[in-house]
């Protein structure tokens, strides 16, 4: 059984425009676990849809066929907790098609929220940005970096660009599986520690 949807929070998953190791713009590839762990997440902690936004034709297609199985009528009843989760995934070309998509959905523009490990001035903190998913008053696009992270035009032209992750050292590259999975528990998971 799935998570009630979190009000009006949904999830990107961007593969262009991203940040390349020296630091040039690039599309990323998708990949099998990104789409099915990240569904997983999403699904149960309420995210009313997850989008995986690349623009490459190769990569759409392996997308389509990745979900045309999983959602199949054979995983479907081996796997039914994957079949679900998978249900909440959609596929964009830009992250303006995204936005489109949850205007179509919502009625309004979204807040657009980005992510990073990188330091920048500007942040939201978890706490400000629960405060805001709170309001429930418009809807929020919560956006993720594959390869560096997201570039710089969408950092900049971000509502928000919320806190990193910080853990104990100075390492500082997690998986975007797993950044996403501690997001979205600080924001949304139970919090009676």
């Amino acid at each position: 059984m799935s998570a009630e949807p979190f009000k009006k929070l949904y999830l990107g998953l961007v593969h262009y425009p991203i940040t390349s190791k020296y630091g040039t713009t690039i599309t990323t590839a998708v990949t099998n676990l990104d789409i099915h762990d990240i569904a997983r997440t999403c699904t149960t902690y309420g995210v009313k849809r997850y989008f995986v936004i690349n623009p490459l034709d190769s990569q759409i297609m392996l997308t389509e066929r990745i979900l045309e199985y999983w959602r199949g009528t054979s995983p479907a009843k081996r796997v039914p907790d994957r079949h679900n989760a998978l249900q909440v995934v959609e596929i964009k070309t830009s992250i303006e098609k995204a936005i489109e998509r949850i205007k179509e959905l919502e009625g309004q523009d979204p807040i657009v929220v980005a992510t990073s490990a990188r330091e920048s001035s500007s942040r939201i903190s978890f706490s400000d940005f629960g405060k805001v998913l709170e309001s429930g008053n418009q809807p929020v696009l919560l956006l993720f970096g594959t390869g560096y992270g997201l570039a710089d035009e969408i950092m900049n032209n971000a509502d928000y660009v919320l806190d990193p992750i910080k853990g104990r050292g100075d390492y500082n590259h997690l998986s975007v599986r797993s950044a996403v999975a501690i997001i979205l528990d600080r924001l949304l998971g139970q919090q009676d520690l």
